[in-house]
């Protein structure tokens, strides 16, 4: 693949050219080669007008100069097998309580048969992240692998957040790394790098005491990426923090990936606030309604300047910010959309109005409609295929789905039903193994 290697500064310099002068050198000083220190970051961050302009257009160049002009996506399918858990976040209003009458558990059997539904469809990946149940067995999420890829060997598991893989290993009472060794043995591919939040643990005892502590998450993801188990990294963003801890979560991340290599991509995820309890509840001062529409176009290209050389990839979530506004991502540094993901229950549990399906022919045409390129990858970025004009254009099974709610399922209607009650009088062997 044939990079763009044209200096940004040649194409557009009357946009530089109404930049502050400070801006205008950070600016010019990245284009040049040189990386973007965090006083640097500091700065740049709270860009508005014209040096928001800029500093998107030239990460925008950045993306180009570091992936070209091919933007990608996963045919995947999100699998939430539980949504009760013993945490309490603040921002979370997937979770419930064990004795909630919408608290659910999907039996292993069901797992598999969502992903295998998945998997004929075209999905190459499940992404599995739940609730933490209350005396879970911990080699659960072992098990729960081992039957996977039984049934289905080929398809990547993206599994268990590093919460996830602390809990399981703090309730088989081994060490992270031995869990990680297991969870590898039994064929687990890579994890999710969720329940980051903001990696600073002022912010996390705000709005999410208990949980998985800064120094925890990094040693889950650093020990993973020491056996070999890639993972992806995120943030979430336009809640109670400061745009410092943008930067301070930024650099933490880049120290990391320099030394491990071990990210795939940085995921930025806006906070959805309208059902977030912090938020409607009031249980916390001074929260945001989200990050502003400004805020997400800063974000990620703050991303691409700060990340791009050693990350590659930047992500823009659909789910969160909505086609459209992803859709505009990718000309301010994103170079990813994301999966397809069939079924998505917290995003959309906080009030999220986007998150059941969007079809793979309409992500090649958001992204065809930028005039980029559009290719389906693996979950690690693997291209598995480069996909010309729309005269060239496929329909698949997955383009084909009508009246997605009702063929797979949604997080209402699983709340609503009483199928997969998490308490009910004739539990299955799997919620056997929970008690």
């Amino acid at each position: 693949m044939e990079l763009t290697t044209t200096h940004s500064a040649d194409r557009l310099p009357s946009v530089l050219d109404q930049t502050n002068r400070k801006t205008r050198h950070i600016l010019s000083g990245l284009l040049d080669g040189s990386e973007l220190s965090i006083p640097d970051a500091l700065t740049l961050v709270e860009a508005v007008g014209p040096d928001l302009h800029a500093m998107t257009m030239v990460a925008d160049e950045m993306k180009r100069r570091q992936v070209g002009d091919i933007v990608t996506y996963v045919v995947n399918r999100n699998i939430n097998f539980t949504n009760v858990c013993i945490k309490h976040c603040a921002f979370c209003a997937f979770s419930r309580d064990h004795r909630e009458e919408e608290g659910y558990l999907l039996p292993i059997e069901e797992v598999v048969r969502r992903a295998r539904e998945a998997w004929e469809l075209g999905a190459t990946e499940a992404c599995i992240q739940a609730g933490l149940p209350p005396k879970l067995d911990g080699w659960f999420y072992v098990e729960l692998v081992l039957a996977l890829k039984k049934a289905l060997p080929q398809l990547h598991l993206h599994a268990f957040s590093p919460e996830e893989v602390l809990y399981g290993a703090t309730r088989a009472g081994v060490s992270i790394r031995e869990y990680l060794e297991a969870l590898k043995a039994a064929g687990h591919d890579t994890l999710p790098g969720t329940s980051a939040e903001i990696l600073d643990d002022q912010i996390r005892d705000l709005i999410s005491r208990g949980r998985i502590s800064t120094r925890q998450w990094v040693e889950v993801v650093t020990t993973a990426h020491s056996l070999g188990i890639r993972t992806t990294a995120t943030i979430m963003y336009g809640h109670v923090e400061t745009h410092s801890h943008w930067v301070h979560h930024l650099a933490l991340l880049r120290e990391i990936q320099r030394e491990t290599h071990g990210f795939t991509e940085f995921v930025p995820l806006s906070f959805i606030h309208q059902e977030a309890p912090m938020y409607r509840k009031g249980l916390l001062a001074g929260v945001r309604r989200g990050p502003t529409g400004a805020e997400v176009v800063k974000m990620h290209a703050l991303a691409r300047l700060m990340l791009g050389p050693t990350f590659t990839h930047i992500q823009s979530s659909w789910v969160k910010e909505g086609p459209k506004l992803a859709q505009w991502l990718l000309t301010a540094g994103a170079d990813d959309l994301g999966g397809t993901l069939i079924n998505e229950s917290i995003s959309t549990s906080a009030g999220a109005p986007h998150g059941q399906l969007v079809a793979p022919s309409e992500l090649r045409r958001m992204i065809r409609d930028l005039g980029r390129t559009p290719a389906q990858r693996s979950t690690t970025y693997q291209l598995l295929k480069v996909f010309g004009g729309a005269a060239d254009e496929e329909c698949g099974p997955l383009d084909r789905v009508e009246h997605a709610e009702e063929r797979f399922g949604s997080y209402r209607a699983l709340t609503a039903s009483r199928e997969f009650r998490f308490q009910q009088s004739s539990r299955s062997a799997t919620q056997q193994t929970l008690a």
